[in-house]
């Protein structure tokens, strides 16, 4: 027995002396931006809302489980996932999770202290500076951002126990100073002058027109009627009635309202089989409002051209109108031009709100925040899995690329893949200013338009750079040209000051964050050995869209990224629109026309499918892809930008119209072929 106690004795001394483990470097921040000023260290006892976000399971497999539901060769099309099994085939393991809680128990953090979200994909504790800064061998300062004044808790790096560390993917506070980027603008100075990327009125000023026959197809050269529409893709009329759980949807923001004048003198006009009153499905979330605009001057140019594209083309099926965040998130110019998406995404997938990936949980700094105390705004908790996705939803709405952190970038990317699992196809528009964005000071990056220390590099546009999404470009029936004709379309180009103030090309080119799917990659093989752009290149990826052209591959010259993802993928025709705004006839467009269009050409499509027992397309890139013979191809014209011609509209996919516009009986029969 004494033997026994003496051993006892020991090991426990043995326990009790027994060093901790190990720490490793798990996150270091690399630089810091000029605004953020470092102050001193939080007082030991201010307490932090500690975030860990645990490592999820499968992630590498992503792609290929979307695939399996998507691609026209797998046994598996159209099996789309419940919510519930997408949660699961992503949450982190349960060997990550005990890991995690183990640590934090052992490191003196009660059980009771821990929460563990409902998402299963971070676990939460309020912890003292002293006890953080204990657990992750760091210290924690006060950040100052000079621009706004906001006062932010960070630190430079933090370590955690090297047999942890593969179950954390990132750890909030930490290195992370975020803030908005890029040259903001008053909302004044927008309505004045009429542009910014995809903003109401489609970034130009819209051109009075008079009133063509509504029959008539041979003045689609100088305005395009929902006769040419049909006549240039072969849309006969509707024989399948509409199928029930079928409304197509549409996205607005920025205070776009339709106005029910403007859509009932558009289908007295141009499609009386649809009567008087008809209005999309009210959908308002965090406060946005989903009602007709109370006047004609508050009309939206915007909205009114997507419904009276879009009504055409389903009637008699339903449109959702998704009206995203209340007035005062309406007004501001970073409201889904340079962010945004997060809160429409949060309304329609309730997981998404406290999402972990890539270093980001829930919303960020950069979103809208709910509750809005101010008069009128929507002062309520933020919408989490209150509103029912639609099958299709079209979004005529985004910006640059570089505008937004990558890791907002692709966590926001991950979700749409996540949907797409379900069956949803999200149809964006390109962008309507070629291989760049607008120069100052119409757009947000510089005098040409394009990044990088000469400002030369090309400019990509986002959400369209996900890999995920379906993004669409623009044609132009150009003078002389019938939509009957072999060759009736081309890219659009409209020169500044044609009739424009900006020059108006389909947005083109390669993501420097996303690589081409696997779906994508033997057409971007063909077009690079056979149209190899005669700009000079550079291959490789950024963590930091502001560094392009500063560090990494981008700064050894080049002006593209071989190696990135191609947009657009499709296109449709997107100038000289002509449509009701304010109670006149007008003629608009924009990427943002093309889209409502080639959304409601899905939404058709769906209607087939689900009217004989079959689910809908879900994410269609990959038959898209393996079958572009059901488009025609679009060989002429460009998309120019940044002093540059762009690039050209070539034989095959091209990063200016894609794989080219639709024919409607073709992508039918092959959609119906499929299981």
């Amino acid at each position: 027995m004494v033997k026994v106690s003496l051993l006892s004795s020991l090991f426990a001394g043995l326990a009790l002396s027994a060093p901790a483990p190990a720490h490793v470097l798990h996150e270091r921040r690399a630089t810091t931006h000029p605004r953020w000023v470092k102050n001193a260290r939080l007082h030991p006892r201010s307490v932090l809302p500690v975030r860990i976000g645990l490592t999820q399971s499968n992630l590498e497999s992503a792609e290929d489980y979307l695939m399996g539901v998507s691609h026209p060769e797998s046994e598996n099309y159209g099996k789309h996932w419940s919510s519930e099994q997408v949660t699961d085939a992503f949450k982190p393991s349960d060997d990550t999770v005990e890991a995690v809680r183990q640590w934090l128990v052992n490191h003196g953090i009660a059980p009771s202290r821990i929460l563990h979200s409902g998402n299963k994909q971070w676990v939460g504790f309020d912890a003292t500076r002293e006890e953080a800064e204990s657990l992750l061998q760091t210290e924690y300062h006060e950040y100052h951002d000079a621009h706004t004044g906001n006062v932010q808790a960070a630190c430079e790096e933090y370590s955690v126990p090297a047999h942890i560390r593969e179950h954390i993917d990132y750890i909030t506070p930490g290195i992370k100073l975020l803030a908005p980027s890029g040259r903001g603008y008053k909302r004044e100075e927008i309505v004045k002058r009429g542009v910014m990327h995809n903003a109401p009125g489609n970034i130009k000023v819209d051109i009075p027109a008079a009133n063509p026959n509504a029959t008539d197809l041979s003045s689609c050269d100088v305005t395009i009627t929902p006769a040419c529409i049909r006549a240039l893709y072969s849309i006969p009329e509707r024989k399948t009635p509409p199928q029930k759980g079928n409304s197509m949807g549409i996205f607005e923001s920025q205070n776009q309202y339709y106005y029910q004048p403007d859509l009932d003198s558009f289908f007295s006009n141009y499609a009386s089989n649809i009567p008087n009153g008809t209005h999309p499905i009210p959908v308002s979330i965090d406060g946005g409002y989903a009602g007709s605009a109370p006047n004609a001057s508050a009309a939206g140019g915007e909205a009114n051209l997507d419904f009276e594209l879009a009504y055409p083309i389903v009637y008699p099926q339903t449109i959702t109108l998704f009206s995203n965040d209340d007035y005062y998130y309406g007004i501001l110019p970073n409201d889904t031009y340079m962010f945004g998406f997060n809160t429409f995404l949060d309304a329609i997938d309730g997981s998404y709100c406290n999402f972990s990936a890539y270093g980001e949980t829930g919303d960020a700094s950069i979103d809208p925040h709910y509750p809005d105390p101010r008069p009128g705004g929507f002062n309520q908790p933020r919408e989490c899995g209150t509103d029912k996705i639609t099958n299709v939803v079209s979004f005529s709405y985004g910006g640059q690329e570089q505008f937004l952190p990558v890791s907002y970038q692709k966590r926001q990317c991950l979700e749409y893949l996540k949907l797409g699992l379900q069956g949803v196809s999200f149809i964006f528009a390109s962008g309507d200013s070629g291989v760049g964005d607008y120069p100052l000071p119409y757009g947000m990056t510089s005098d040409t338009g394009c990044i990088g220390p000469d400002k030369n590099i090309f400019n990509p546009t986002w959400p369209d750079n996900c890999p995920w999404v379906t993004s669409v470009g623009a044609t132009k029936v150009y003078p002389g040209h019938s939509v009957l004709g072999p060759e009736p379309e081309s890219a659009v180009y409209d020169p500044a000051g044609h009739p424009y103030s900006v020059n108006f090309s389909s947005g083109g080119g390669f993501s420097n964050v996303y690589k081409p799917a696997k779906y994508q990659q033997a057409a971007l093989s063909t077009y690079f050995k056979d149209h190899k752009p005669s700009y000079p290149s550079y291959a490789g990826f950024t963590d930091n869209t502001t560094a392009i052209g500063y560090s990494g591959p981008s700064s050894k010259g080049g002006v593209y990224n071989r190696l990135g993802r191609g947009i657009p993928d499709v296109a449709a025709v997107g100038d000289n629109i002509g449509v009701y705004n304010g109670g006149v006839f007008i003629r608009s467009g924009g990427t943002s026309a093309s889209t409502p269009i080639f959304a409601a050409i899905m939404t058709r499509i769906n209607d087939e499918r689900i009217a004989k027992g079959k689910k809908p397309v879900g994410f269609i890139n990959p038959v898209l892809y393996k079958h572009p013979e059901v488009f025609r191809d679009i060989t002429n014209g460009s998309n120019p930008d940044c002093g540059t011609n762009g690039f050209d509209a070539v034989k095959g996919w091209d990063p200016v119209t894609g794989l080219g516009t639709p024919h409607y009986p073709k992508l039918l029969k092959l959609f119906m072929s499929l299981p």
